[in-house]
């Protein structure tokens, strides 16, 4: 980026959810009480991973990766936000709303291509129970989270890098809530097909193919439950999976809205909305769904509240 004052803006400007003051404050405490939520639930779920040793499976080996994804992400959003609703000034250098769009944009890619990755594992559990622990080996179970890693990481490098390049003339007022890659390509003054071109190609490959990966391999598992003779054993596979399935329809139901056909997006209004409902909500939902629908993860719980009460109860007396 060039010094001319047609090219670059010293700082951006984030419009935000509103205006009014009174609004800003209770959206605030809300969001404040959310991301509170969702750091503490995260963190549980991981802490529980690791202390019972009945979790240490491939399953709850990406479910702890996931877990470290959602915190991540909604900590890149939501403390500049908290930041901002009480700021009478809310502007963001240039460098930091780079740095934002990036961890955000990769975090997201990388919980694409992890969910992709657990309906694979989960595909295993349920179609080829008997080989699970020889084909989900600790060995394939690292590379394939890496590979969640890497390739979020490459695209988003590559996407914040051809949005920051564009000139921006002198618009430096942000209509989002964060640096999120619509809003900023929305402010340059050049023709940005090409970059509309990239988000949808980007789309495909990080949210689509995965996306589809997903699909096949629910349609492989349902009609394996659907083989299953006692009814039993159908409830008991199809839990297997509720608490993934659940997750998998919240996080690529609002990315696909948003992010498919940014040429043709809803309005800023339901973008802001829907960008929320990905940024904080779902993290915060993730825990809860996977800790209320899951039998060993509630029997973990069990357990260990079991024994901190009984660790008390020595400690009383």
């Amino acid at each position: 980026m060039g010094t001319d004052n047609q090219t670059w803006v010293r700082e951006f400007i984030l419009l935000g959810l509103s205006s009014d003051r009174n609004t800003q404050v209770s959206l605030f405490v809300l969001f404040s009480l959310m991301y509170l939520v969702t750091v503490l639930g995260n963190f549980l779920i991981v802490l529980l991973i690791r202390l019972d040793s009945r979790l240490h499976t491939p399953m709850y080996f990406f479910l702890t990766n996931l877990s470290i994804v959602d915190v991540s992400y909604a900590t890149s959003i939501v403390p500049q936000m908290l930041v901002h609703f009480l700021a009478e000034h809310k502007g963001i250098p240039p460098v930091s709303c780079a740095a934002q769009l990036f961890f955000s944009l990769g975090l997201g890619g990388i919980e694409f291509v992890l969910l992709a990755v657990m309906a694979y594992d989960r595909y295993v559990a349920v179609c080829d129970p008997l080989r699970y622990s020889v084909v989900m080996h600790g060995g394939l179970c690292a590379r394939l989270a890496i590979t969640s890693w890497v390739s979020g990481s490459v695209n988003s490098l590559m996407q914040t890098t051809i949005t920051f390049q564009l000139p921006m003339c002198t618009n430096k007022y942000i209509d989002h809530i964060s640096c999120e890659i619509l809003a900023v390509v929305r402010l340059a003054c050049v023709d940005t097909s090409s970059n509309e071109v990239a988000i949808v190609v980007s789309s495909i490959v990080l949210l689509m193919t995965p996306f589809c990966l997903v699909l096949l391999s629910y349609i492989k598992i349902i009609s394996t439950i659907l083989k299953i003779r006692s009814t039993e054993g159908r409830k008991k596979a199809f839990h297997t999976c509720a608490s993934h399935l659940t997750v998998v329809v919240l996080c690529y139901g609002m990315a696909i809205f948003t992010y498919i056909q940014p040429s043709s997006s809803p309005s800023v209004l339901q973008e802001k909305l829907v960008f929320l409902f990905y940024a904080i909500l779902t993290p915060m939902l993730n825990p809860l769904i996977y800790s209320l629908r899951n039998k060993e993860v509630k029997g973990a719980w069990q357990k260990l509240l079991g024994q901190l009460s009984g660790l008390t109860s020595k400690l009383a007396t």
